[in-house]
């Protein structure tokens, strides 16, 4: 013990020498500290190449988005129908569709069966139709009742309905709606019950689509009033294709060769369709994949040809604190310049899809096998870096001549003649998975890719060696208490001496 003070369990800075212990102690620290700084850096540079490769493959995703749009015949083959009774009925063409003119005369629309009672229910007491049926109507209303429909079963489905003592009309209703097929409502003004097909078409030949004809309960005829002749609707659309045979379609919605039709009415005689190329659109959807892919290789050329700044280290959170925040900004836009500069994968990635492009493939079309063909040429400006430009008077040239051919070239199935799109997706996924291998995703763990590794082995040498710094800490803090304690002594034998020479 020292003055009471414990030297063992705590440090003294400079009592009994006058030096400021804690300075020096810092000091010499700074030295120590210096390859950590280092280690520190060179970790957050990791981290920041890890993102950067994130970044470009977040690019090459947005590309990749955009293959399946492309692989379809309908980006290449649009087509356009048109009527001239377009109020009667609409028309849409599918892509196989040759263009030219087809005649339609829709003679009869489908209709849902419907049937309606004959007199309002109450018989003069207007009826409740939230308080029990049986109590308004007394015996007449039966415990059960049955119907069938014929479009889940030609011979009939039979739907048995059953009444208890405290079911009111809207309860009996919902119960005759639900799965059968039918819709049945109360209307309050006219006093009638409803039903409806859900659906139309006509499924039992010349008779009822809602067919009470057996029940015996009377609930029809005797308490919704209905009378099973006056069922009304229940039939098929028909109509004429071409002048040729009468078609008929459950719906007023059908496809005939291709074209999708929709019935809004009879038509006056026959309505004609046209079917035209739609050369705008596949033009318009072709454009937009070569302009993403334009974007793709300007954001990755400019990574890999990006000017490094060595002269400005990644900043260490110690060193941050004596910088402000738009200084941190301005240092580390320097900083994480060029961190993907020449980088041997992406610059594998450009070369592979450049080539992709430049490929030939049997069409079926000899004067459509390649890129150039459609209007599609690499830029002669050296700044450009391979960028691609349309001549789009030569494409829609091309789609207008064989739009078939156009799309061959782009997709094409044939392993031993693939298309251009089928051999950009093996280049753009095969980089993807380098880059993932190496940079991972945000969802993976640091095991599972290369830079998590070793940012993993990085933060241990980290750890490891702060704590090695701790302990030199220490050594310099118990070299220096040492010497506190000894020169603490010597004052005091000084100090000693002086009294003793004094009292003489």
């Amino acid at each position: 013990m020292v003055d009471g003070i414990n030297s063992n369990s705590m440090r003294i800075g400079g009592l009994a020498s006058g030096m400021d212990i804690d300075s020096i102690v810092a000091d010499l620290m700074k030295a120590e500290r210096m390859p950590l700084q280092k280690m520190e850096q060179d970790q957050i540079w990791t981290e920041w190449t890890r993102d950067a490769y994130r970044e470009v493959n977040t690019k090459f995703s947005e590309f990749e988005n955009m293959f399946t749009k492309m692989n379809r015949a309908s980006t290449y083959k649009v087509k356009t129908a048109t009527s001239t009774q377009a109020d009667a009925i609409t028309a849409t063409s599918s892509s196989n569709v040759s263009p030219g003119s087809y005649s339609i005369e829709v003679t009869q629309l489908a209709k849902n069966a419907i049937n309606v009672s004959q007199t309002g229910i109450s018989g003069g007491t207007k009826i409740d139709p939230l308080a029990p049926l049986k109590g308004q109507l007394g015996g007449s209303v039966p415990d059960s009742f049955t119907f069938k429909t014929y479009k889940n079963d030609p011979a009939g489905e039979e739907h048995t309905i059953e009444i208890s003592s405290t079911d009111s009309l809207n309860d009996v209703l919902t119960k005759m709606s639900d799965g059968t097929g039918v819709n049945a409502f109360y209307d309050v003004a006219t006093d009638k019950v409803v039903m409806e097909t859900k659906y139309s078409g006509e499924y039992n030949t010349g008779g009822n689509e809602i067919d009470f004809s057996a029940d015996t309960s009377g609930f029809f005829t005797n308490v919704l009033n209905m009378d099973p002749t006056k069922e009304a609707g229940g039939q098929d659309a028909k109509f004429m294709y071409n002048g040729g045979i009468e078609l008929t379609s459950k719906t007023n919605t059908t496809s005939v060769n291709g074209l999708n039709l929709t019935f809004n009415d009879v038509t006056s005689g026959e309505a004609r369709i046209s079917v035209t190329n739609d050369i705008d659109s596949a033009v318009d959807s072709i454009t937009k994949f070569v302009n993403k892919y334009n974007e793709l290789i300007e954001s990755v050329n400019g990574k890999v040809s990006e000017k490094r700044n060595r002269d400005y280290k990644p900043l260490t959170s110690q060193q941050k604190e004596d910088m402000s925040e738009s200084e941190i900004e301005l240092w580390e836009e320097k900083a994480k310049s060029g961190m993907l500069r020449s980088d041997s994968m992406l610059s594998s990635a450009l070369t592979d899809m450049r080539q992709d492009w430049y490929q030939t493939v049997d069409t079926g079309n000899a004067d459509i096998n390649h890129l150039s063909a459609i209007g599609i040429t690499t830029s002669t400006s050296y700044a450009d870096n391979g960028k691609l430009v349309i001549d789009e008077e030569k494409l829609r040239s091309a789609l207008q001549e064989d739009s078939d051919a156009v799309y061959k070239l782009f997709y094409n199935k044939d392993e031993n003649n693939q298309g251009l799109v089928n051999r950009l997706k093996t280049t753009v996924d095969n980089t993807m998975e380098t880059i993932n291998n190496r940079a991972g995703k945000k969802t993976w763990t640091a095991e599972q890719y290369t830079l998590g590794k070793q940012l993993a082995d990085m933060q241990e040498r980290i750890d490891a060696f702060e704590d090695k710094l701790s302990n030199t800490e220490n050594r310099y803090w118990k070299q220096f208490t040492a010497m506190e304690k000894a020169i603490q002594r010597m004052n005091q034998q000084s100090a000693y001496l002086s009294q003793q020479f004094g009292g003489m």
